[in-house]
C-alpha cells in the first residue's frame, strides 16, 4: 500500500504530494498524522490518500503514526484541495487549519490523572475482616470507595493519606491507574435557557428553514428579535435527526453567554472552539467533537474547521462582521468554508444578522439566499430613540471634551433611575497619539509606521500592531522640546472622565487591554449583568450579541471615526457598528435611550441608522457602489509585498507589477485598474510594504484571478520577499 503525504511544510516548493511506503505491519487511514523521512529530518505530514502503485521507484516508509486516532476527517481533505484552489492556500497550511496548533510538535496531549477503584474481584467483606480495627484510614477508604466506582488519589491522599492508598494496593483491595481528564472551558458556568414560546416571526422562520433542510437562507432581524432563539430551536431539531451543527459567533467574548445558554438548552453535546482557550482545553474538545461525544459547537470563526460529521446546520450569527475574514497567513472567509460545508453534508446554511453585509443582501435579493425577514422586537418592544449631537455645536459653546452635554445628562438620568448604561468608543488606550506642539513630530513604533497610544494605567506607550511598548518621553526625542500635546482620547480616558462627572458611578471597561486571559471577558460581563457597575465603557466587543436587561441608555462617541478611512466599507461598517450598539439599549420591558455624537451629522448614514431603516440604506449604498464599480459588482485583489528593506521590497513589487499587467493586458474588458503603491502602513513588524490592487470585472474573475496570482508567484520565485494575496479585502492598510 502507498500513503500520498503532505509533510507539515509551508513552502511554495515542497507544496506537493510526497508517496510513501506503508509497512505491512501498520493500520493507516486517511486523514492520519504520520511521522515520514524528508530529507535528513523525520517531520509529521497528514495521510491525503492511498493507493496501490507509485511511480517512485524506491520509496521511503512511513516511520510511525502520531496519533491513535485518525485526526483530519475525509470532508476535511476535500475541504484542503478547495481552499489551495479558491484561496491559492499551500496544502499544508490548510491542513494546518484542522487541528489543534499544539499538536504539532507533540506540545499537547490528553490530560491524565491516577484514579482508584476497589477490586471487584474481592468482597467486602472479606477485606474489611483482613484489615486491623485500629487502621482507621484503611478502613474509611474502603467504605468510601465502596460507595463509588472511581475517585482521584489526589482527592483521596487528602482525606485518607497516601499511606493507606499504598497499603490498600499493595494487598490489591484497590486499584490504582491513570484515568484520563476531560479539561472543560468556562467550567463553571451554570446553562440557563429555558424553552420560551416562540412569536410568530420566530416560528414562521423555523417552519422555512425546516422546509428547505439543506437551503441556504439569511435571517435579517432587527436587534432584540429574538434570533438566537431561532437558532437553538433549528438545531434542536437538527440534532434529534442524529445531525451536528456548528454555531458560530463573530466575538471572543460572546461564546461565554451564547455557550451559557447552549448548555441549558443542549448540556454536555455542545463544544466550544475559539483560540482564547488554553491550549489542552482546546485539544479536549477538539477531540470530544472528532469523537462524536458533542454534535454542537459553538465558537469563533476557527470553529468553522470542527472535525464533526453529519453536518446538519451551521449558523453565522452577526454575519456582516469583519472578524469572519481571516486577514493573517493563512486568508481565507469563514462564509465562503461554511458553503462548502454545507454543500458537502447537504446542510442548511443560516446567516443572521439586524445589519447583513450588502454582499449577503444582494445575493437574498437574488434569490442565492432565502431572506428571512424579523422586523420585530420580542413582546412588541420598541427599538430605542437615538438622538444625534452635532459635536461642531460643541464646539463653538466651548466644550471641549469628548463628553456632549446630552450624553452627561442622558446617564445623569440613567443614574438617577437605578438603571444601567453603555458607552462605545471604538478607540482604546488614554490618548491615541502624542505630538510635539513645537516640531509636530509624532512618537512612533520604531517597528511600524504608526503612532504609539499612551496608556496612563500603566505609563506606557504601546503600538497596537507589533504590541511594543515604550516608556513615555518627557519632551519630544526629535527637538527635546517639552510641549507635548496628547490626541484624542481612548476608552481609558473616557472612564476617567466619567468617573470625574460621576463620582459614585462604578465603571468598568471593556476592551482589548482588560479582557487578557481566558476569562478577562466572562468576569466583565457577569459582573456588570449582574449589576455590579453602573456604566459599561468598550470598544466594539459591547457592540454586538449582548443582553442586559437594565441596560436603557447607550452612548456613541466618535461615530464619525469609521467613516472617513479611505476604505469602500467604510460608510457600510458605521451603518453597522451604530445600529449594533444602538440594539444593546431597550431589550427588555424599560425603554431605550441613544445619543450619538458626530462631526457631520447630515451624513446620510447616521439618518439611516437614526431610524433603523436597513432597507433604505441598503438601496442607497448598494447604488453607489454600482455606480464607483466597487463588489459585489466588481472584484478587487490585494497583492501585498513584505521586505526587510525598503529598496527591495520597491524592487520585487515593481516586478509583480509588471508581471500581472502582462495579464491585465490580455483582458482589457474584464480588469479595470492595475496600480502598484506603498500600502498605507508602509511598515509593521520591521518590514516594508508595498502593494498592486488591481479591479476585476465578475465575467471571468476566478479565471483571470488565478492568473494573475500565478503571475505574481512566478515574479517573486526565488526572492527573499514575502507575498500575500487577498480578493476582496476587508481592511487594505
Amino acid at each position: 500500500m502507498i500513503a500520498e503525504v503532505i509533510v507539515d511544510i509551508s513552502t511554495a516548493e515542497i507544496d506537493k504530494v510526497f508517496d510513501y511506503a506503508v509497512p505491512e505491519d501498520m493500520q493507516v487511514s486517511v486523514g492520519d498524522r504520520v511521522f515520514v523521512g524528508f530529507g535528513r529530518q523525520n517531520i509529521e505530514g497528514i495521510v491525503v490518500g492511498l493507493k496501490e502503485h507509485s511511480d517512485v521507484q524506491k520509496l521511503r516508509p512511513i516511520e510511525r503514526r502520531a496519533d491513535e486516532f485518525t485526526a483530519v476527517i475525509p470532508e476535511m481533505v476535500c475541504l484542503m484541495d478547495y481552499l489551495a484552489k479558491r484561496w491559492f492556500l499551500r496544502k499544508a497550511d490548510a491542513l494546518r487549519l484542522f487541528v489543534p496548533a499544539q499538536m504539532r510538535g507533540g506540545k499537547v496531549r490528553e490530560l491524565e490523572r491516577l484514579a482508584a477503584a476497589i477490586n471487584p474481584d474481592i468482597p467486602i467483606d472479606q477485606m474489611l475482616s483482613s484489615i486491623r480495627a485500629n487502621a482507621v484510614a484503611q478502613r474509611g477508604l474502603i467504605a468510601h470507595l465502596s460507595t463509588c466506582s472511581w475517585e482521584w488519589c489526589s482527592a483521596l491522599t487528602q482525606q485518607f493519606g497516601a499511606g493507606a492508598i499504598k497499603a490498600l494496593q499493595d494487598k490489591g483491595y484497590i486499584l490504582v491507574a491513570p484515568k484520563k481528564v476531560g479539561r472543560k472551558p468556562y467550567g463553571d458556568l451554570v446553562g440557563n435557557a429555558p424553552k420560551v414560546a416562540l412569536t410568530s416571526e420566530q416560528q414562521a422562520a423555523v417552519d422555512v428553514v425546516g422546509q428547505n433542510p439543506s437551503g441556504k437562507f439569511l435571517i435579517h432581524g432587527v436587534t432584540g428579535s429574538g434570533k438566537t432563539e431561532v437558532y437553538m430551536t433549528c438545531i434542536e431539531r437538527c440534532v434529534k435527526q442524529g445531525k451536528g451543527a456548528i454555531m458560530l459567533v463573530p466575538e471572543i467574548s460572546l461564546t461565554p453567554q451564547t455557550m451559557q445558554r447552549f448548555r441549558g438548552r443542549f448540556g454536555a453535546g455542545v463544544a466550544l472552539l475559539h483560540s482564547g482557550l488554553s491550549a489542552g482545553e482546546r485539544f479536549d474538545e477538539w477531540l470530544r467533537i472528532l469523537r462524536g461525544e458533542a454534535r454542537i459547537v459553538v465558537g469563533a470563526r476557527s470553529a468553522i474547521f470542527a472535525p464533526i460529521q453529519n453536518v446538519g446546520m451551521v449558523i453565522i450569527d452577526e454575519e456582516h462582521d469583519g472578524s469572519y475574514v481571516s486577514e493573517s497567513n493563512p486568508r481565507y472567509e469563514t462564509i465562503d468554508i461554511a458553503e462548502f460545508r454545507a454543500k458537502y453534508n447537504g446542510a442548511a446554511l443560516i446567516l443572521g444578522s439586524a445589519t447583513p453585509s450588502l454582499e449577503s443582501y444582494q445575493k437574498a435579493q437574488n434569490g442565492e439566499y432565502t431572506l428571512i425577514k424579523m422586523s420585530k422586537r420580542v413582546a412588541d418592544r420598541v427599538m430605542p430613540s437615538m438622538q444625534i449631537v452635532d459635536m461642531c455645536d460643541e464646539l463653538r459653546r466651548g466644550n471641549k471634551s469628548i463628553l456632549s452635554g446630552a450624553l452627561l445628562a442622558g446617564l445623569k438620568e440613567t443614574l438617577e433611575r437605578g438603571q444601567q448604561a453603555m458607552v462605545f468608543l471604538n478607540r482604546r488606550g488614554y490618548s491615541s497619539f502624542m505630538i510635539c506642539r513645537e516640531c509636530g513630530n509624532v512618537i512612533k513604533c520604531k517597528s511600524c509606521d504608526v503612532s504609539l497610544t499612551w496608556h496612563r494605567e500603566e505609563n506606557l506607550l504601546k503600538c497596537h500592531y507589533c504590541r511594543n511598548q515604550y516608556h513615555v518621553p518627557t519632551a519630544c526625542p526629535k527637538c527635546g522640546s517639552a510641549s507635548i500635546r496628547y490626541g484624542r482620547d481612548g476608552t481609558e480616558k473616557v472612564v476617567a472622565d466619567l468617573q470625574a462627572h460621576f463620582p459614585t458611578a462604578r465603571l468598568l471597561r471593556m476592551d482589548n487591554d482588560t479582557t487578557r486571559g481566558k476569562t478577562g471577558h466572562l468576569s466583565i460581563l457577569t459582573a456588570f449583568g449582574n449589576g455590579e457597575a453602573d456604566i459599561l465603557v468598550g470598544t466594539q466587543m459591547i457592540a454586538k450579541g449582548h443582553d442586559f436587561s437594565n441596560v436603557t441608555f447607550v452612548g456613541i462617541l466618535d461615530a464619525d471615526m469609521s467613516l472617513y478611512i479611505g476604505d469602500y466599507h467604510s460608510v457600510e461598517r458605521t451603518f453597522q457598528l451604530v445600529t449594533q450598539v444602538a440594539g444593546r439599549a431597550g431589550r427588555d420591558k424599560l425603554p431605550g435611550r441613544v445619543v450619538l455624537q458626530s462631526y457631520s451629522p447630515k451624513h446620510y448614514v447616521f439618518y439611516f441608522a437614526s431610524q433603523y431603516d436597513y432597507e433604505g440604506f441598503y438601496k442607497k449604498e448598494i447604488n453607489t457602489r454600482e455606480v464607483t464599480g466597487f463588489p459585489p459588482f466588481t472584484k478587487i485583489v490585494r497583492i501585498l509585498v513584505l521586505s526587510d528593506t525598503e529598496d527591495e521590497a520597491f524592487r520585487y513589487v515593481k516586478k509583480t507589477l509588471a508581471a500581472v499587467k502582462e495579464v491585465a493586458n490580455r483582458y482589457p474588458n474584464e480588469v479595470s485598474r492595475v496600480q502598484g503603491m506603498r500600502a498605507p502602513i508602509s511598515r509593521m513588524e520591521n518590514k516594508y510594504r508595498f502593494q498592486v490592487i488591481m479591479r476585476l470585472e465578475r465575467a471571468h474573475e476566478n479565471e483571470i484571478t488565478a492568473m494573475m496570482y500565478q503571475a505574481a508567484v512566478d515574479s517573486l520565485a526565488g526572492c527573499n520577499v514575502r507575498m500575500f494575496f487577498e480578493q476582496n479585502p476587508q481592511n487594505i492598510t
